[in-house]
């Protein structure tokens, strides 16, 4: 999830693109900006780096394993076609 801090420099960017003409309806805008991108963003399924970085090392570890055992199959083919 993002922090308030992301969400209110993504709204920051969002307003200066904004036409001089509508700075005036500026401050209702950024409120609504701000709640309508923490609403989107929270929908979104984020993970930290910290709890990617462990799955990522789960998952080598786990294909390590899985190759591990599709050799010894195999050998075990082997020794079965060769008796």
């Amino acid at each position: 999830m993002l922090d308030n801090q992301t969400i209110n420099r993504l709204s920051d960017n969002i307003n200066q693109l904004l036409p001089p003409e509508l700075q005036q309806v500026k401050s209702d805008f950024d409120t609504r900006l701000k709640s309508l991108l923490q609403q989107k963003l929270s929908e979104l399924e984020f993970v930290s780096r910290e709890e990617f970085d462990i799955q990522s090392a789960v998952l080598q570890r786990t294909r390590a394993k899985l190759k591990a055992l599709e050799d010894k199959l195999k050998n075990l083919e082997k020794s079965l076609k060769a008796k």
